[in-house]
């Protein structure tokens, strides 16, 4: 295997991770239960390491998306399509910024017993925003890379050492072991599949 392949398994896994977290989290602080078992300190527990985790890896890729920017802005290239291409999945709606308002916003209502209308609201616009928008913009942006071979390129891009793996698999091991009972981590399939 290639280093090309090695970074992209790393970005792929990424991905899947903070999917099957923001899901697992939705479905767990989204029921109508969920504000008054929030005190609770598994469920704290939980909750904190979701919250963790999504905002470690999203900020990761927030951070990608502006490698990925300059390093192209920087190249002596006229436009082709491949780049104005690129330029419309980076211009476009579904930025990691704009999830991890989402997320906060979810959790801004979680405590509030009178807000458990709004706070289930909050949580399914939250995987919403992240199944559909978000995962659409890295859905583009995969598609473009894909066709890229420099590994120059991908190192910049990706930022990718063996540090932030460990990081990434530590952090998902925390949301991992403190996974209130009914819930799952399963990456969520496309329907139709």
């Amino acid at each position: 295997m290639n280093e090309i392949q090695h970074i992209r398994e790393q970005l792929t896994a990424e991905r899947q991770h903070a999917s099957a977290v923001a899901n697992a989290c939705t479905t767990a602080f989204a029921r109508r239960n969920a504000v008054a078992l929030s005190s609770g300190s598994s469920l704290e527990e939980f909750r904190q390491a979701c919250v963790d985790y999504l905002v470690c890896v999203l900020a990761w890729f927030e951070e990608r998306d502006q490698r990925l920017t300059d390093l192209w802005d920087a190249r002596p290239t006229p436009a082709d399509e491949g780049q104005r291409t690129l330029e419309a999945a980076l211009a476009s709606p579904g930025r990691s910024r704009e999830a991890l308002e989402k997320l906060e916003a979810a959790l801004a209502r979680t405590p509030a017993p009178s807000a458990d209308n709004r706070a289930q609201e909050s949580w399914r616009e939250f995987a919403q925003f992240f199944n559909s928008v978000w995962s659409a913009r890295r859905d583009a942006i995969e598609a473009w890379l894909a066709a890229n071979p420099r590994t120059t390129d991908w190192r910049v891009i990706a930022g990718i050492d063996a540090d932030s793996i460990l990081e990434e698999r530590h952090r998902y091991a925390r949301v991992r072991a403190a996974l209130p009972a009914g819930a799952s981590l399963t990456f969520p399939r496309p329907r139709g599949s």
